[in-house]
């Protein structure tokens, strides 16, 4: 039974739960998924954002508490750890309408990107300490199942289809559990060569995001497998130019690029008929407004499988070490992929991919109000600027002796009473920090 009600802004009643807009949140200056309205005031400023909303008409007046937040809270307060994302939230219902109007943009969007699917909502069951034993284990098996699969292929072998299959299903039962504990693990884990590293975080990415659609299972291991396999025709190239730190020649491009057509004849060639992970191998380096490779396809042109895989490919690479480039912090690449929303990527599928990790991933490096630097452990799936974090150096940028985990959600204040936020993410070397040393 649908307990969404579609309301006109105009007829809002205080006391009412809102619990979706008639536009992506990360369009709108709300930094909370989910509020009531309290009074006239928080009619006023919803209407001067969206036309309509969807009201959850199963959250009552009576079960209303001071704890939820309002729609006046829900825009947070002018902290400067908010006004580093304000780039993210100021599309008003008084300026364009083509961003609401787009297919997905509404609520259901993810349904209009899979109508002959059923979509899920999923659910963490488990917290990201209780997740961690089993998200070791399951990043482990992957690892293994992938380090096997590349030595064959590199001695000629053929991609064994079914064993890959069995690497990736430990690995999708924890995202569906609990995303954070994998997570941490694809960003405190980076021993490995490159081409391993981005296999691993670009297969879980793309879990992650699944899981935020809400894709069925099957369609889970389709991109846990296409994640994993999309740059497997660089195996076939140089090794000097895939190592090279100079910009390539015009020729070596043109070399490169051919690991797509080589990573799909791989695959067929090991017995892959599945569409979508083709699709994800096919057109992962396809770009939104038509500049990518190999074909130059254009928005809907390109397979939405095919679209998710894009994403997760940039966002892994560019908060990795590459010969050529320093890794991106997660939260500064979270911004860029806002702004290349629509240009190189989907809009839409942006914003899912958002929704599905944070602004602020877990294993992301940030400094706090009260000068004190932490770790990112578990991202918030309600408050994007609150996630749980854990202290690594105190005021003076000191190691601290022991651990302590803050839930920022809880935790909005320091003992001295004053507010504590998230300021600014860092660099994950930042002031010698050393993320493979640290241990939960």
């Amino acid at each position: 039974m649908n307990t969404l009600l579609k309301v006109d802004t105009q007829n809002l009643q205080t006391g009412m739960y809102i619990s979706a807009l008639d536009r992506p949140w990360l369009e709108t200056p709300f930094l909370v998924q989910g509020f009531y309205v309290k009074d006239i005031h928080d009619i006023h400023i919803i209407s001067d954002i969206c036309e309509y909303v969807f009201v959850d008409n199963t959250v009552s007046t009576r079960a209303i508490t001071s704890n939820m937040s309002t729609v006046s809270s829900a825009m947070g307060s002018p902290s400067t750890s908010i006004s580093s994302f304000s780039d993210m939230g100021t599309s008003h219902k008084t300026g364009s309408r083509e961003d609401v109007t787009q297919p997905g943009a509404e609520f259901g969007g993810p349904q209009h990107f899979f109508p002959d699917k059923k979509l899920e909502q999923y659910e963490d069951v488990t917290n990201w300490k209780s997740e961690g034993p089993a998200a070791e284990e399951a990043v482990t098996v992957l690892h293994n199942g992938l380090n096997s699969l590349l030595s064959r292929n590199e001695k000629g072998g053929p991609l064994e289809i079914p064993k890959i299959k069995q690497a990736v299903e430990p690995m999708i039962d924890s995202v569906i559990r609990n995303p954070d504990a994998c997570i941490w693990l694809v960003r405190m884990k980076q021993q490995d060569q490159y081409i391993y590293q981005h296999s691993l975080g670009t297969s879980i990415w793309a879990v992650a995001l699944g899981r935020q659609f809400g894709l069925p299972r099957k369609d889970l291991r389709s991109l846990a497998i296409g994640g994993l396999l999309f740059d497997i025709g660089k195996l076939q190239l140089d090794k000097t130019m895939l190592q090279a730190s100079r910009r390539l020649t015009s020729k070596e491009s043109r070399v490169m690029k051919k690991h797509v057509e080589v990573g799909v004849r791989l695959l067929k060639e090991g017995g892959m008929t599945n569409r979508d992970i083709l699709d994800m191998v096919s057109f992962h380096h396809e770009r939104y407004n038509g500049t990518g490779y190999p074909q130059g396809l254009l928005k809907n042109e390109i397979p939405v499988f095919g679209r998710i895989a894009a994403i997760v490919d940039c966002y892994d690479a560019i908060t990795r070490d590459r010969i050529y480039a320093s890794a991106m912090s997660p939260s500064l690449a979270i911004k860029q992929l806002y702004n290349w929303k629509d240009v190189y990527f989907q809009a839409e599928i942006v914003e899912e991919f958002i929704q599905a990790i944070g602004i602020y991933p877990a294993g992301t490096v940030v400094e706090l109000t009260s000068g004190e630097v932490a770790i990112v452990v578990a991202a918030s799936r309600t408050r994007r600027l609150r996630p749980e974090i854990m202290l690594l150096l105190d005021t003076n940028k000191k190691p601290l002796s022991e651990m302590e985990f803050i839930d920022l959600k809880e935790v909005t204040h320091t003992e001295g009473g004053a507010p504590l936020d998230i300021i600014d993410s860092l660099e994950p070397n930042a002031y010698g920090i050393d993320l493979g040393a640290i241990i939960l």
